[in-house]
């Protein structure tokens, strides 16, 4: 930046009157407040700071980002107002800078940034008119918010994840599946030889093991048949639906597990929500997943609170518990396919019932405070909001 308006004010200053002086004063505030108006319309967050990483300069956006106060901000190094970043590090490069940071203070938000030294050029004491020098002033920070673009090239990356443990879990529910009928039929041999027996005893002790051996072969084949039905691709059966029942029935399918781990389930019922178009078994698997998930991080002797609203295109179920919640580190990781903190977890609830709720047309959120717990949020809108397909008899 070279030499302009500035210096060549200081260099008049002694040829110029008191009344040029507030002319030109009057003039560098209305530069000052120009540029701070186009500065702050625009989008990206702007941050300026001096040579000792002081922040001189930032616009609203970068407020905004960050959630701070701009007027306490200036004069403060900015690493101190921003933390966890290596300023030191950044502002040693000689040329410009780019790099990607996740912020998770006011929202979690994944951003682009790059710093560019500010130089500017002042005069030597050498002989020659033109004798300038280079010298850093600073640096500018400019920020992109990259989340919208970031989430979905995350949302492909987990389709495609998805789409590939589906084939697995059909390929093994398959594999699984052939012994099970074999094994049903040997079953199905042996009780006909039993039947043939005359010994009484003996008849009854087989005959019990006989039936043992089929009720865990029907539990197994139960248990393949519900896990495939989790994640394939089915398209819900949708019918209008009240939330409240539906959270009401799942709850006291769980009268005995909340005796027994003495836990105490809050409700919040708002009675005045809409009807939802909804798919019965796959919303209550969604809430069944959700208790289920607090009651284990919680162990025993917990609260949990249920809670349902609406606001104008949206109803709202909220399920807090008083667990051990989430690291920010994990917190990151949850809908990956088998990824878990809970021993003997299978890492795969939190991806079916984010799937079933994004299926319905709406979104799931999860804050978490570690060591205090967890508040997992499902919005389901009650204006449709999802595009259909038409079909060739339907088109005009």
């Amino acid at each position: 930046m070279k030499s302009g308006f500035l210096e060549k004010l200081i260099e008049r200053l002694g040829r110029i009157g008191p009344e040029e002086v507030q002319n030109y004063l009057l003039r560098l505030a209305q530069e000052k407040g120009f540029l701070e108006t186009i500065f702050n319309s625009i989008q990206e967050g702007i941050i300026v700071t001096d040579a000792k990483g002081r922040i001189t300069y930032l616009n609203d956006a970068a407020c905004e980002i960050f959630g701070i106060d701009g007027e306490k901000a200036v004069g403060r190094p900015l690493d101190e107002r921003v933390r966890g970043l290596d300023w030191k590090a950044l502002s040693q490069s000689e040329s410009v800078l780019s790099r990607d940071m996740e912020i998770f203070y006011p929202a979690n938000r994944f951003i682009n940034f790059y710093v560019v030294p500010l130089m500017i050029e002042r005069k030597t004491d050498g002989s020659q008119p033109n004798d300038h020098v280079a010298e850093r002033v600073g640096h500018a920070m400019i920020l992109r918010d990259i989340t919208e673009s970031r989430r979905s090239a995350e949302q492909t990356i987990e389709s495609e994840r998805f789409s590939a443990l589906t084939l697995l879990a059909a390929g093994v529910a398959h594999e699984i599946g052939n012994p099970l009928n074999s094994l049903h039929i040997h079953l199905q041999l042996m009780e006909r030889k039993v039947r043939k027996l005359s010994a009484t005893e003996e008849k009854r002790e087989l005959q019990e093991s006989i039936d043992i051996a089929r009720a865990e072969i029907n539990r197994l084949d139960s248990i393949v048949t519900q896990f495939l039905r989790a994640i394939r691709p089915s398209k819900p059966q949708l019918q209008p639906e009240d939330v409240n029942k539906l959270l009401e029935e799942t709850i006291r399918f769980f009268q005995a597990e909340i005796k027994d781990r003495d836990i105490v389930v809050e409700t919040e019922l708002r009675e005045d929500l809409p009807p939802l178009q909804l798919d019965r078994d796959q919303m209550k698997q969604v809430f069944y997943n959700a208790i289920k998930n607090s009651f284990e991080a919680m162990k025993r002797r917990g609260i949990l609170r249920i809670r349902s609203d609406r606001d104008d295109t949206h109803v709202k179920i909220s399920f807090t518990d008083t667990g051990g919640g989430i690291s920010a580190e994990n917190l990151s990781r949850i809908y990956e396919p088998y990824f878990t903190t809970k021993r003997g977890g299978s890492g795969l609830g939190l991806l079916i019932v984010r799937r079933i709720v994004r299926e319905h047309g709406g979104e799931i959120a999860i804050e978490s405070t570690e060591g205090k717990g967890l508040t997992l949020t499902i919005r389901l809108p009650f204006l449709d909001e999802r595009v259909r397909m038409l079909t060739e008899g339907e088109r005009m």
